[in-house]
């Protein structure tokens, strides 16, 4: 997807016109998104962004899209334990960072009422799952965890209890819940709770 991306200026454009968006965000909420005002913070003009992206939903979608292109990729050490509580800190260090855990908080918020910010939030997810899964099936082939474990429900099991945390506590995403979170997903794997899930 990145090698077709166009360079120069348009890419320099999307690049602040995304980044002006996310500030929003961020700071303001969903409801405070407006397409004018993100073309003014990044000093584009209006027309280039509403030509573009159209409506605020195409501008979230885009943003999202883009943060699971520059996601970092997964770690892989060797044990199913490893390479979740990696992926366990990568989540905790994007959710407890103060600008993309409000942004991320604003993104799910709208996605509750908004369908097209829901079908990309959505997306936004399956990319970031599919990048981990194969860690999983490794683990299969390691004989670590029981054949059918779907690898996909395993690393969302990771993530669940720290996007809980973020979404309905005040207290601080701490590394140790992000380590609690993976050691728990492996125990249910390694028990069997996630064998049969996938087609």
């Amino acid at each position: 997807m990145t090698a077709n991306r166009p360079g120069g200026r348009t890419a320099r454009v999307r690049a602040a016109v995304l980044r002006a968006a996310g500030d929003v965000l961020a700071e303001q909420g969903f409801g405070h998104l407006d397409l004018a005002d993100v073309a003014r913070r990044a000093v584009v003009g209006k027309t280039t962004v509403y030509r573009r992206w159209g409506t605020v939903a195409g501008l979230v979608a885009d943003l999202l899209a883009e943060m699971a292109e520059e996601s970092l990729p997964r770690t892989e050490t060797g044990s199913l334990l490893g390479d979740l509580t990696a992926n366990a800190r990568l989540v905790r260090d994007t959710l407890a960072d103060p600008r993309q855990g409000a942004l991320f908080k604003a993104v799910i918020a709208a996605a509750t009422g908004d369908e097209h910010t829901a079908r990309a939030l959505h997306r936004f997810y399956e990319v970031r799952v599919a990048e981990w899964a194969p860690c999983v099936r490794q683990a299969i082939e390691r004989g670590e965890v029981p054949a059918g474990t779907d690898p996909h429900e395993v690393v969302r099991a990771v993530s669940a209890p720290l996007y809980y945390r973020l979404l309905t506590t005040a207290g601080p995403l701490d590394e140790a819940a992000a380590d609690r979170a993976a050691r728990a997903a492996v125990a249910a794997a390694v028990a069997g709770a996630y064998v049969g899930w996938e087609p």
